[in-house]
């Protein structure tokens, strides 16, 4: 079987034949578009897209046998509702054939994940997996938190369900193996210990407070706990305590107690057990109101690496097993398959996505549905998280949809809107100013949307919060207007709140009137006579209305909720560019003094204002610092 990045895997055979005319949805039309594309197809192994008559995809499909499958879709009166709705749209069609079926199946999952087709199931995640890398490019290897590509060298362990999860299990190594976390710059720099070797978080390697061959044996450990031995490394403390303690070198048998009550600390957080299932991914489905819920165990080693829910889209007319197939490829679209798969169900296709996943990982998968001892457990117990997270989210859901009615009333929109964006600015004393934007749906906050704008232009006065306003307007929706002129791309809002009184509100109404934009929605939340500590903040309107809720409606801690994410958001982007603008130094400003010298200079010095200080004889003795550039440094400061 050919792998699946090679360049001669599949082979493409696009069907030219679109039918002109309206755009409009006509059955007659997108059959025939259909049998057109019939009278070539062959009877193998393969991928067909479907698509408009624009070329978007509708809808992404394998198939054992393409003639036979494709022939199905003009069969009209055994088509489900939602299926002839796409077939109506279909203008023309894409083949590629593969070379057997499992093959078909891995190139069905990147073409969904690709185009996102909305006939097609969906799984809506946009997070990558995080990881536990333990670095292996140094002689004192790093523990570090991943995410992305894993091209450095080292060991990958994963996936972990949240970056919190990462967290506990990161600093849970750091108290049981200590080693080092720090950067290799940090690492090559230190002249004493850090905090972390304070607090017995780390072995200061930097500092030679451990040798190679020490640090190398509690890599071995970590690497040892990692993959599942954790009572192998257990016995192996417990055993060195008791002999540091029988030579009466009670402070080191007091490191390796701290040690141990790491690791029993560790082995009582697991939120299930575990042990003697290996490498194993859980899933299990529940259904309730049209709404599936699919819950993940991540079981590595025999630990928990945490669990996850997972809420597909355009499940209708689809089968529970047809939508867990169909996740299971998704998903391990991005992480490496382990090798055993535990379900709550039989899929008649389960060999076949075995087959496909064993590809995938470069070695066996099995998918199996326990009826008997722990593993069945595992099965139930993810059977019942499933069901109570679907029961959350439709309660979260009902209540969400009640206050977006509530609000197209409030504020006489067409709808229940499906974009909110909120604008906020941050600055101190007009120092280090941006403008920052939200954007949250009916789902919740879209964090992926989030955009924060750098106050830039030379005629925003500092500290003018109506200019701020008027630059972050012209550059959210001038480019808006460019780029998506029909308002196709779903990216216009239904309506956008403004965190400020009329003055800010009237300064975004100007903005979007000069830009040529007249019909979006626009309020302004400000705080009320209280200054908010009554919850009575005021609504102001375009016509000059001022409008005040109740203190317990729910629509108003909506509002709420979204006027202080994005005063959250806007502070957290603010700090962190006036952070960025502390760590810049008048040494910058010296022409011809690059990193390296200017690193050189602080290291030497301390501070910039040492420098400024020092004596050109002084300046000649810095490590790394030639006569001719301590001329220059001393000529930048005792110039002015």
């Amino acid at each position: 079987m050919s792998r699946p990045q090679s360049p001669d895997r599949f082979n493409e055979e696009t069907a030219t034949y679109s039918v002109r005319g309206a755009d409009a949805p006509d059955l007659e039309q997108g059959v025939a578009a259909i049998r057109n594309v019939l009278k070539t197809l062959p009877v193998r192994p393969g991928v067909y897209r479907m698509q408009d008559a624009r070329g978007d995809v509708l809808y992404v499909g394998k198939a054992r046998a393409l003639r036979n499958r494709v022939t199905n879709y003009t069969q009209v009166s055994r088509l489900s509702k939602r299926l002839q709705r796409m077939v109506a749209q279909t203008r023309s069609m894409t083949i590629v054939t593969t070379n057997n079926e499992a093959e078909a199946l891995l190139l069905e999952a990147q073409l969904i994940k690709r185009y996102r087709p909305p006939y097609n199931v969906l799984l809506r995640d946009d997070k990558s997996f995080p990881y536990i890398l333990l670095r292996s490019d140094h002689a004192y290897p790093r523990v570090q938190k991943h995410r992305g590509a894993q091209k450095i060298k080292g060991n990958y362990y994963g996936p972990f369900a949240s970056a919190g999860s990462v967290t506990r299990t990161l600093n849970a190594l750091q108290k049981l193996f200590l080693l080092r976390s720090c950067s290799d710059s940090f690492f090559a720099n230190r002249s004493r210990p850090c905090l972390l070797y304070q607090i017995k978080r780390c072995s200061a390697p930097c500092v030679g407070r451990i040798d190679e061959s020490g640090y190398a044996e509690l890599v071995g450990d970590a690497k040892a706990f990692l993959a599942g031995k954790s009572t192998q490394v257990q016995a192996k403390l417990g055993a060195a305590m008791q002999a540091a303690a029988e030579n009466m070198d009670f402070e080191l048998a007091a490191v390796f107690r701290d040690r141990l009550k790491a690791l029993t600390f560790i082995q009582g957080t697991q939120a299930i057990n575990a042990e003697g299932v290996g490498d194993a991914d859980v899933f299990a489905l529940a259904c309730k109101a049209g709404t599936m819920c699919i819950q993940g165990f991540f079981i590595r080693g025999g630990q928990n690496w945490g669990h996850r829910s997972f809420f597909p889209t355009h499940t209708e007319d689809s089968s529970e097993e047809e939508v867990l197939a169909a996740f299971l490829m998704q998903f391990y679209e991005e992480v490496t398959p382990p090798r055993s798969i535990l379900l709550d169900r039989a899929l008649a296709e389960g060999d076949l996505i075995a087959e496909a996943l064993a590809e995938q990982a470069k070695g066996r998968v099995a998918i199996t549905n326990a009826h008997r001892g722990d593993r069945r457990r595992l099965i139930e117990q993810a059977k019942r998280n499933a069901e109570e997270a679907l029961d959350r989210r439709l309660a979260e859901s009902t209540t969400q949809a009640k206050v977006l009615r509530e609000l197209a009333d409030l504020f006489e929109l067409d709808g229940p809107p499906d974009r909110i964006e909120v604008f906020d600015n941050s600055h101190i004393m007009g120092t280090n100013a941006l403008g920052a934007m939200i954007v949250a749906g009916p789902e919740g906050f879209r964090k992926n949307s989030y955009r924060k704008f750098n106050i830039k232009r030379p005629e925003t006065a500092p500290g003018d919060d109506f200019a701020m306003m008027r630059e972050v307007f012209e550059r959210r929706f001038g480019r808006a207007k460019n780029e998506d002129p029909e308002r196709e791309g779903g990216d216009w809002p239904d309506l956008v709140l403004i965190d400020g009184g009329r003055g800010q509100l009237n300064a975004a109404a100007k903005t979007l009137d000069e830009i040529g934009v007249e019909d979006v929605a626009l309020v302004g939340v400000a705080k009320g006579p209280h200054h908010g500590r009554e919850g009575r903040e005021v609504f102001h309107l375009l016509d000059g209305r001022e409008i005040t809720l109740p203190p317990n409606s729910p629509l108003l801690f909506y509002l709420q909720r979204l006027r202080d994410e994005a005063h959250r958001f806007a502070i957290g982007a603010h700090r962190q560019k006036r952070a960025k603008a502390i760590g810049v130094s008048s040494l910058d400003e010296v022409p011809g003094i690059g990193p390296a010298r200017k690193k050189a200079l602080l290291m030497h010095f301390g501070t910039a204002k040492a420098v400024r200080a020092a004596s050109l004889e002084d300046l000649a003795k810095a490590p790394g610092v030639s006569r001719s550039v301590a001329q220059q440094v001393y000529d930048f400061y005792h110039a002015r």
